[in-house]
């Protein structure tokens, strides 16, 4: 009497992935498929966001955009919610290398420090994603975290300047959270990818500045 083969051997053409619940699953190798990267992943999330917000953020979305099959995706993540949790680490990353920047910029002058933060604020290549991120931390606590840990360490960096510049402690808190706020309010009220002239800046700087 013959011996029944191992329904849980490997068959060509197939690989394996575990799951959450540690079951393991086959997922069928294509031709479709190539080679993609965690990096691959997240640029492709990022863009989504920026071109139609959370709501984007779909399995079948995500592998259009990178010619793979779902299989693929699987390959990294367990499912879209693991996918968006990777996302929400990654851009706070990014954020938070800028602003840690921002923290050792202690030997440049005051104003140039405003100047420099100010423009990377309502950078324009930023807004589309910065702006989602924003509106996505209403409804979730996860990302409304990480946005108040960037907030938080640009607001350290402008109260400094302010600060340095020799303002009073009490007017250094008030002036960087109206000058953090006006910069976040761009963010929302602008057009996407429109920022204002140098000039229109340097003139808000002044004014934040005036005593």
């Amino acid at each position: 009497m013959g011996t029944k083969p191992d329904a849980t051997a490997a068959t060509p053409g197939r690989t394996r992935r575990t799951c959450t619940n540690r079951r393991m699953l086959p997922v069928m190798a294509t031709a479709r498929d190539r080679p993609t990267s965690l990096d691959d992943w997240i640029d492709a999330g990022f863009a989504l966001l920026a071109e139609g917000g959370t709501n984007a953020l779909r399995i079948g979305r995500l592998c259009d955009r990178l010619h793979v099959t779902k299989g693929s995706f699987y390959w990294h993540f367990s499912d879209i919610q693991a996918y968006r949790a990777a996302l929400v680490e990654a851009w706070g990353d990014v954020r938070d290398r800028e602003r840690r920047r921002f923290a050792t910029m202690q030997d440049v002058p005051p104003r140039q420090r405003m100047r420099v933060m100010m423009e990377a604020l309502v950078n324009p290549s930023h807004w589309a994603v910065e702006r989602v991120m924003r509106t996505w931390a209403i409804a979730d606590d996860e990302v409304a975290d990480k946005v108040r840990q960037s907030d938080r360490r640009v607001l350290a960096a402008l109260q400094q300047a302010f600060l340095d510049e020799g303002f009073p402690d009490d007017e250094a808190a008030l002036r960087s959270t109206i000058m953090f706020s006006a910069g976040v309010g761009l963010l929302h009220a602008a057009d996407p990818g429109q920022t204002a002239p140098p000039e229109v800046r340097e003139h808000f700087l002044a004014f934040m500045l005036r005593r």
